[in-house]
């Protein structure tokens, strides 16, 4: 019960255009004592965003007007640190794989089990509330960090503590396969040619206590 707390109230913003999604998820998100804003398109949604914060966002990527696409763009261009779950009806890959690098969270086929979209919820809200300040914990700045996506970072830093791809993904509140991807575009944008050599470049500015600590996987 006391792991409630952190998450009690969170505002949580769905956006999707079928009524029935927005109203069953929005009931199971109340009960579970989240604070649920419910959006038809993007356009109504960026417009609360300018005076709001919510602590998660589910969106869905076949919007009337503006997509779920162009969203998650207007989301990546303002740095939007909150985790945004992508929904469909269509099994795209191509969709999931760009909606990925605009930084979403993870990605759900419709229909998905709803029981598993609230404890991906619960995790995702209590982990980005538990590192809102945005820094990776346990680790000093190194050179790329600035390229990583807040995803990435949350992602690095459990790997670079020593978590395996099931241990992320059960943490953060996504897949495995989810990590692996995150893991393989970490490694590009910083130029690393393995695992070990990741941790070289994570480490380059890294007191020696903090190496200690940290091992590479």
């Amino acid at each position: 019960m006391g792991q409630m707390l952190p998450i009690r109230d969170a505002p949580i913003a769905i956006i999707d255009d079928d009524p029935s999604v927005r109203d069953a998820l929005s009931l199971l998100l109340k009960i579970e004592g989240f604070a649920p804003e419910a959006f038809a398109d993007g356009e109504s949604f960026l417009d609360w965003l300018q005076s709001s914060g919510p602590a998660c966002v589910i969106l869905d990527l076949q919007l009337p007007g503006r997509s779920g696409l162009a969203v998650l763009r207007q989301l990546a261009d303002i740095h939007f640190a909150p985790p945004v779950f992508v929904i469909s009806g269509q099994s795209d890959v191509a969709m999931a794989v760009e909606a990925m690098k605009l930084g979403a969270l993870d990605f759900l086929e419709k229909p998905f089990s709803a029981g598993a979209m609230i404890e991906r919820v619960r995790e995702a809200v209590l982990f980005y509330r538990q590192t809102a300040a945005g820094h990776i914990d346990g680790l000093a700045d190194f050179p790329g960090i600035e390229l990583l996506t807040r995803r990435e970072r949350d992602v690095l830093g459990q790997v670079a503590h020593g978590a395996s791809n099931k241990e992320a993904g059960r943490r953060l509140g996504i897949s495995p396969r989810t990590i692996e991807v995150h893991r393989a575009r970490i490694m590009d944008k910083l130029g690393a040619r393995n695992a070990a050599d990741l941790m070289r470049i994570v480490l380059s500015n890294a007191p020696a206590a903090a190496r200690q600590l940290v091992r590479a996987v």
